[in-house]
């Protein structure tokens, strides 16, 4: 019995060897390196997957095959099947997000797992279903809501990579750092003497906390970055100089 770190993608006889190549090759975009088929249509091994697979050769050249899909299930411990059409068994279903992150718990706890794709014109049938701990379903655009093979093993294999992937959301393209609570304190408090000097809260005193607390929440939001802080640093010592005369501007009444 093998036990993995990684859902082993179980395609349940694959119509075109071209799908089976671009299931591979959306596999090893995201580190999925096993892959299993069930009685595939055109025999193994395919020319016309290899030439689709785009150099995901690795993932072709290991492939198993196997006859029927308990057979190909049997050694695994946990299993998803997706699925986009509601049937008479009574199952947890997920999102493709959701299966991802428990199949990374179960795949840290030792587990060995797999992911059921059916063929591309009906799907997985019932009994293939049976097989199945969960159930995936993506949600799309109930007025459109076919996707291809490869869209699918792309769609659960991305979520996939994601649950380890530990770069942020969101990057800034520089080295600049995010400001830290002791600049952006510096920076609320330079902001509250300049108004105080200047009487902006004289005639509504009572509600100085409360602008202040939304000022600080405002800014807070921002997210700003240590030169956002500078910046506006800058400004407020600008409002905060005394005005220039206006230049003569030859225009004499």
């Amino acid at each position: 019995m093998s036990v993995i770190n990684q859902p082993i993608i179980i395609l349940v006889e694959p119509q075109m060897g071209e799908n089976i190549g671009a299931a591979a090759r959306a596999m090893l975009n995201f580190g999925l390196t096993e892959l299993r088929l069930v009685n595939p249509r055109d025999g193994w091994p395919n020319e016309r997957a290899v030439a689709m697979a785009s150099r995901a050769d690795r993932v072709l050249e290991t492939t198993k095959i196997f006859k029927t899909t308990a057979d190909a299930v049997a050694d695994l411990h946990y299993v998803y099947a997706t699925t986009a059409r509601q049937r008479d068994v009574i199952k947890k279903v997920s999102t493709p997000n959701g299966a991802a992150a428990d199949l990374r718990k179960q795949a840290q706890s030792g587990k060995a797992t797999g992911i059921l794709f059916g063929k591309e014109s009906v799907g997985l049938s019932a009994d293939d279903v049976t097989l199945a701990d969960s159930l995936i379903s993506v949600p799309l655009n109930p007025e459109f809501s076919s996707i291809n093979l490869a869209q699918a093993v792309l769609l659960v294999g991305y979520e996939w990579f994601q649950t380890a992937d530990e770069t942020p959301a969101h990057q800034m393209l520089n080295e600049e750092r995010p400001a830290t609570k002791e600049e952006l304190s510096y920076l609320f408090a330079r902001i509250e003497r300049e108004l105080d000097a200047r009487g902006f809260f004289d005639p509504i005193i009572n509600r100085k906390p409360v602008i202040l607390r939304n000022m600080r929440t405002m800014f807070q939001r921002l997210g700003l970055m240590e030169s956002d802080v500078r910046a506006f640093q800058g400004g407020v010592k600008g409002l905060s100089m005394k005005l220039k005369d206006k230049k003569d501007d030859g225009n004499k009444s």
